[in-house]
């Protein structure tokens, strides 16, 4: 699917609203390292289950994580491995580029 498709487009928005949230992209994260259970994984964010429920939910209408049963449970993974590789490549970028200031307006505008 092109990038410069409505549909490319939308993708793409998805994922940045996923973002948008850090909780969500602590989640991501997380997933990326291994497969977690709901529980698991409110313990090691240090968040409710309710709330860390919402963010799942929405991850899943994203079409980033999905669900596998396990027995009586539920487990939450990457819907594919190469978004734990997209994540990395987007975490390395996004640090080389806050480490270059020669952003005249980051300060004054909150842009970058």
């Amino acid at each position: 699917m092109p990038l410069g498709t409505a549909v490319g487009i939308d993708v793409l928005a998805r994922f940045g609203r996923a973002l948008a949230d850090p909780i969500r992209c602590r989640l991501l994260l997380a997933l990326r390292e291994a497969p977690r259970y709901p529980s698991d994984l409110a313990d090691e964010l240090e968040i409710s289950r309710t709330r860390l429920s919402n963010h799942l939910a929405c991850l899943r209408d994203c079409g980033l994580v999905v669900t596998v049963p396990v027995g009586r449970r539920v487990r939450y993974e990457l819907a594919d491995r190469r978004l734990g590789h997209a994540l990395d490549d987007l975490r390395s970028a996004v640090v080389a580029v806050a480490a270059d200031s020669t952003c005249q307006d980051a300060e004054t505008e909150g842009c970058c």
